[in-house]
């Protein structure tokens, strides 16, 4: 009942209903709070741990779905195939562990790990840490040899230094009506913007982007059947007629307009993100066949009936990122040597 709850407030706050205006003074502690806490680390009163190596944060200032994890694996790939020894670091929302930090191997839960760790592991092949002590986390990658390493939804975690900051933007829902919680959906005001490094936008954007901002779709790569892990291309569809899809994640609806796109005819079954999968979440008397997301699959391998299968999705971020980026990983090389020279002496 509280995740429907939540999910129809966070509709109303990217549509900007007027009831909202009630929580707007909420809003102001809740803002006041925010600027206490950031102003907290920039004076020293609060503690910044600073990695020896590179630390990229990947983040929102959004609550829901933008795209995030797609972004996080892609920059995991793209920085090992340039000669980095990544690692992810992630708080594990969603899974608990009697032990952290916990460095995921082929065998751990994702009832340790959460959903997305999983995943990502899984999508990458690079080491993944989770640990709410972000600084402690840090520090297994570094013991596993990782050279650089990616904070995802790690915005407001500032306890951990950070030498990049890049912010994923849903492109349909954009900030909503602008306001920060509870009165919207923005977990950081939108001056933020001002202070990160590069701002993402995940799809064509239905508003004014900010200025500077870079683009990025989300891309069907191939479907996945869940039984056997055997892989087709994403066109045509391995299957025909209505098929049962689920989502389990920030925004459903991106999912099922995936599905639309590919010829898909889905038969939608939104869920709160991180939803917890039973049998009877995939129980349907007409047995056709069932698609998810690679998130919710991690959840599902052992529910799932035979006939089901997972859409894989990649990010491909613009050529303008991709040239930033390649020239800020030459200025974060540079400042990793002088770093690492520092602490030598």
């Amino acid at each position: 009942m509280a995740g429907r709850l939540g999910e129809r407030w966070l509709a109303a706050a990217y549509r900007g209903d007027a009831w909202l205006v009630a929580l707007r003074p909420l809003e102001a502690l809740y803002r006041l709070a925010v600027r206490r806490r950031a102003a907290a680390f920039a004076a020293g009163r609060r503690a910044i741990w600073q990695a020896p190596v590179p630390v990229i944060v990947v983040g929102n200032i959004t609550l829901g779905g933008t795209g995030k994890s797609p972004l996080v694996a892609w920059l995991a790939r793209f920085l090992a195939e340039r000669g980095w020894s990544p690692g992810i670091l992630s708080r594990g929302y969603g899974g608990r562990s009697e032990r952290y930090p916990l460095l995921l191997d082929a065998d751990t839960p994702v009832t340790a790990c959460g959903d997305e760790p999983r995943m990502l592991a899984d999508q990458t092949g690079v080491p993944v840490v989770v640990d709410p002590d972000r600084a402690r986390g840090a520090r297994r990658l570094l013991a596993a040899g990782c050279d650089i390493l990616i904070g995802d939804d790690g915005l407001q975690h500032l306890a951990l230094g950070r030498d990049l900051e890049l912010v994923v933007v849903d492109g349909r829902r954009g900030f909503g009506n602008g306001r920060c919680l509870p009165a919207g959906p923005l977990r950081e005001p939108l001056t933020r913007l001002d202070r990160v490094d590069a701002v993402v936008i995940n799809g064509e954007p239905a508003f004014e982007p900010p200025p500077g901002a870079h683009g990025m779709a989300l891309v069907p790569s191939a479907w996945r059947r869940l039984g056997d892990g055997a892989r087709v291309a994403p066109s045509p569809p391995p299957f025909a007629g209505p098929v049962h899809a689920l989502a389990g994640i920030g925004h459903p609806a991106r999912f099922f307009a995936t599905l639309e796109t590919l010829g898909v005819e889905p038969i939608p079954h939104a869920f709160a993100d991180h939803h917890r999968f039973t049998a009877a979440d995939l129980a349907f008397a007409d047995r056709r066949p069932v698609v998810m997301t690679a998130k919710d699959a991690v959840k599902c391998r052992e529910l799932a009936p035979v006939d089901s299968w997972v859409l894989e999705v990649e990010a491909r971020p613009d050529a303008a990122f991709i040239d930033w980026l390649q020239a800020r990983l030459v200025s974060l090389s540079t400042q990793a040597a002088r770093r690492a020279s520092r602490v030598a002496t």
